[in-house]
This record gives structure tokens, C-alpha cells and sequence, in this order.
């Protein structure tokens, strides 16, 4: 879409703190008619649509849209912002192990400004599945790039949670 079109939406997220719980459905309908703005086929629509319903508390009707989104080819940044919310979707209506299948691929992915949000997310869903070690060490090992001090030992511990014998 045209820039003008991503600065609106930028503005309406921008301003989506200002709509308390009881108008939601008010941002919603402006996601909504900025989305009519775009052509039938566009994954943009569908993803724009499913972060509405997402933030504000739907996580059950956003799941159709995120995957939509992809199927229609959402890809690059949007389309890795899809996974991880897809997946914390997911999570969030009992559905955790298709998180983690969602976004185990992405680890191996060229890095971003989204990889400790794959992360967190998918330490969340393995939290849910019962696999609290696991989420541990991708936190431990995310978290770790961050410390100004301790990043190898952090780094280590967090390997040493997952790898047998450690």
C-alpha cells in the first residue's frame, strides 16, 4: 500500500491507548476502514484486522485472520510480527503446541529486531505445554545479549537447562 496509507495506520495505533475497554469495537471499525481501502487480496487487511481483534482482548477471532494473512502471503517483517502473535494467539485459546511449531522455524531465520519476541513468545508456549525448562533457557539465552556483564555464563546456563548431561 501507499505510504499515506501506513501513516494512517500508524496513527491509528498510535492512538489505540486512547480508546478505553468499552471502545474497543470503535477502534476495531477504524482498522476496519482503513483495511476497506485495500484491494480484496491483500494479506494486509486480515493481518491489520487480526492485531485489532488481538488487542483487545480476541484472541479466538484473530486466529483466522493471522492465518489468512499468511496464507495470502504475508511475509517479510509483517509476516514474522504474524507468526509471533499468531502463535501467542494460539496459546492464548489452548492451542500451544501449534505456537511452537509456528515458531521454532523461526529461530533459525536471519536475525531482527523481533527475535526475543520469537522467543519470549515461544518460551511462553512451551510453558504451557509443561516444558518450562525450555522456555527458560530461550529467555536465559536472550536476555543474555543484554546484560552489560555475565553474558557467557548467562548464555551458558541457559544451553545447560536443554542439553542432556549438562
Amino acid at each position: 500500500m501507499n505510504q499515506d496509507w501506513e501513516d494512517r495506520v500508524a496513527t491509528a495505533w498510535a492512538a489505540f491507548d486512547d480508546y478505553p475497554e468499552d471502545r474497543a469495537a470503535e477502534f476495531r471499525a477504524r482498522i476496519d476502514a482503513l483495511v476497506a481501502e485495500l484491494p480484496e487480496d491483500s494479506p494486509l487487511g486480515p493481518f491489520e484486522r487480526a492485531c485489532a481483534f488481538d488487542s483487545t482482548g480476541h484472541s479466538d477471532q484473530a486466529v483466522p485472520l493471522y492465518q489468512e494473512a499468511l496464507a495470502r502471503g504475508l511475509d517479510g517483517y509483517r509476516g514474522r510480527r504474524a507468526k509471533i502473535q499468531l502463535s501467542s494467539s494460539l496459546r492464548n485459546v489452548g492451542r500451544p503446541e501449534e505456537g511452537v511449531k509456528l515458531l521454532t522455524p523461526e529461530l533459525e531465520r536471519p536475525s531482527d529486531e523481533l527475535d526475543d519476541a520469537v522467543r519470549a513468545t515461544l518460551a511462553l508456549c512451551l510453558s504451557s505445554l509443561g516444558r518450562d525448562r525450555e522456555g527458560l533457557s530461550l529467555v536465559l539465552g536472550a536476555l543474555a545479549a543484554h546484560l552489560p556483564r555475565y553474558q557467557r555464563s548467562m548464555a551458558n546456563y541457559a544451553r545447560a537447562l536443554v542439553e542432556p548431561g549438562a
